[in-house]
């Protein structure tokens, strides 16, 4: 018989998959167009170029999309042309054969609900609304707005200070995020069209970690007369606080732990956040003059309630974050044993003592919370931990290397398994966790399928404490009472920060959105501050007196990224020490020169001067 050949690939087939890989990085780190509408028509130009043009609607329906969106780009379309685009669109998503067919189509019809102004301002005035506009990549994709390439232009020229004074500008945490941030501005970083993305995280931490001394807080405005209370001392509280009191504003901060920090002390563990970097970062946040009340729970134990506050000061925001947690409703949770995740990792912070020595542990749920419960017990000795999911692992909201240290520690992970019953012994003592196997089902509104339970028989695990971590609550009972809106127990606020129905009254950060990530607290405190102030009938600017170093070339050669290394699993998983080392000098200098300073060059460096203008 003839023998099979394995051939290796043609220099045809080797250049396509090259271009292949070209197109799928500049997708990814991509950042919006200037253009929508433009956006969705090379989208539609890709599909097309795609299409097997076996089906009508696909071959034929794509190509008289692409010529409909291109009238309407060059002016020349009508109400008609866009009502016939929404029609064809519906038409084609309905027909189309494959998902190359009606999920172009989707993107149209996505496209028209989302940006239809767009759309329309094309048609009328022959150019685009600018719904979307086009900033630095990763100053755009950091919630609070971080003049990213400034400070990395900082840590490569050895200006350490300068860099933190930059990051203050619109973080007043630059430490904590150099260690916790989930860092979003990465994943849209150009460098990534050349290698991967710059480790701007790293450099923010390395900044902090070797800046010489105190640095001094920002220069104060004058002041204004105005008083403000914030109730809450976590990320978003203290950024409020932070930026109310540069501007000049009296603040006032109430706290009902005895100490401050919010989330970021009371939920997060040292070995990911040391204490040092914090009490750095809030030390500094006091010096520019904010007075603080401790073990102050607004509206209980006697103490002042909303409507107090409104009445002696100007303002007041609302930034008490979530520190509650959610019930889990299954048969024989009623037990000493099974320990809220949230309380489990305060009660630590607050010196309880644990000893989970020999103990056999089950943690509930799929969230950072859960991994660090599940890694803080198994440093303080548990004999097994099991980390109990109900979807799949790629449906988890943790951290992928959240997930990946709790594994390289020894935690186990069980997915597909959903609570059913928590067993116990006559004497009332837990003996075994009952899961209820499940299947990935329909995409939810989070477009991760829903847990579907199988006909398997359930499964036992031994186990003798179980550690609920399936999400957090809000304490807002009191403000709900009087006159805050609620939505089940989150405030409810716009854009700007307001609650609405209590004039002056303001709230942000897990206290509306749900439990979130640092920088997004540090977001929405910083939002809300600018409007505080200009409720109170300022405009106050805040801009550090820094030119960044204007860069001499672009470093274009491909170059590999310096990633942190860890400290040994089998080592860190005894401890509390931090796990993630810092980048070396030598390292951080040339992941530095890795960035391609895109605030001097591209759409970013052109919506720059316009701002600056502005």
């Amino acid at each position: 018989m003839d023998r099979i050949k394995i051939e290796p690939p043609s220099r045809a087939e080797q250049a396509l998959d090259q271009i292949y890989t070209t197109v799928t990085m500049r997708v990814n780190s991509g950042a919006a167009i200037l253009c929508p509408v433009d956006m969705v028509t090379v989208f539609l130009r890709l599909c097309h170029a795609q299409s097997c043009g076996k089906c009508t609607p696909c071959r034929v329906g794509l190509a008289q999309l692409i010529i409909m969106l291109e009238k309407i780009m060059d002016g020349k379309g009508d109400n008609e042309t866009l009502e016939l685009l929404e029609t064809t669109a519906a038409t084609i998503y309905d027909s189309a054969d494959c998902a190359i067919g009606f999920k172009a189509a989707e993107a149209v019809i996505d496209s028209l609900n989302s940006f239809r102004e767009d759309y329309i301002s094309h048609i009328e005035h022959d150019c685009c609304a600018f719904t979307t506009t086009q900033e630095i990549p990763c100053q755009a994709k950091c919630p609070a707005g971080v003049e990213v390439p400034d400070y990395i232009a900082m840590v490569a020229d050895g200006r350490y200070e300068d860099a933190i004074k930059i990051i203050r500008k619109d973080n007043p945490f630059p430490a904590v995020c150099g260690y916790v941030c989930e860092h979003p501005c990465e994943t849209k970083c150009r460098r990534k069209l050349i290698d991967d993305s710059v480790n701007i995280r790293e450099l923010k931490r390395f900044a902090c970690d070797h800046a010489a001394g105190d640095i001094a807080p920002p220069k104060k405005f004058s002041p204004t007369g105005k008083k403000v209370a914030v109730i809450g001392g976590g990320p978003a509280g203290l950024t409020a606080a932070y930026f109310l009191a540069i501007m000049g504003h009296e603040i006032e901060l109430f706290e009902k732990h005895k100490t401050l920090g919010g989330m970021m002390r009371y939920g997060i563990p040292r070995y990911r956040l040391p204490a040092e970097p914090l009490d750095q970062d809030i030390k500094s946040i006091l010096k520019v003059g904010i007075k603080v009340n401790f073990d102050i729970k607004i509206g209980s134990d006697g103490n002042k309630g909303i409507s107090d506050l409104r009445n002696e000061f100007d303002a007041v925001y609302i930034a008490i974050g979530a520190h509650s947690d959610k019930k889990l409703d299954i048969e024989g949770v009623d037990c000493a044993d099974v320990i809220p995740a949230i309380d489990l990792l305060g009660r630590i912070e607050d010196g309880q003592k644990y000893d989970f020595t020999g103990k056999r542990v089950c943690v509930i749920g799929g969230g950072n919370v859960a991994m660090d419960a599940a890694r803080t017990v198994t440093r303080l000795g548990a004999e097994t931990t099991s980390i109990i999911y109900r979807r799949r692992r790629q449906d988890m909201t943790a951290l992928e290397s959240e997930i990946d240290g709790a594994l390289a520690e020894g935690c186990e992970l069980v997915t597909l398994m959903a609570p059913e019953k928590i067993e116990r012994d006559e004497s009332g003592q837990i003996v075994a966790f009952w899961a209820k196997g499940q299947r990935a089902g329909m995409l939810d509104e989070s477009r991760r399928p829903l847990p579907i339970p199988t006909h398997a028989p359930s499964f036992r695990f031994d186990c003798d404490v179980v550690i609920v971590a399936i999400g957090q609550a809000i304490e807002s009972d009191h403000f709900g009472k009087n006159r805050i809106p609620l939505d089940r127990d989150a405030i409810v606020a716009n854009e700007k920060a307001n609650v609405g129905k209590m004039d002056g009254v303001y709230s942000g950060g897990d206290c509306v959105t749900g439990p979130a990530t640092v920088i997004k607290a540090v977001a929405a405190g910083k939002v809300a501050a600018a409007n505080i102030d200009n409720y109170l009938g300022f405009h106050h600017i805040i801009e550090p007196e820094l030119e960044a170093p204007y860069p001499d070339i672009i470093n274009i050669t491909p170059w590999g990224r310096a990633n942190a290394t860890e400290r040994l699993a089998r080592v860190r998983r005894h401890d509390f020490e931090a796990v993630e080392k810092g980048l070396s000098l030598d390292e951080a200098v040339k992941e530095a020169t890795r960035c391609m300073r895109c605030d001097h060059y591209g759409y970013g460096a052109e919506w720059k001067d316009r701002r600056k203008k502005w």
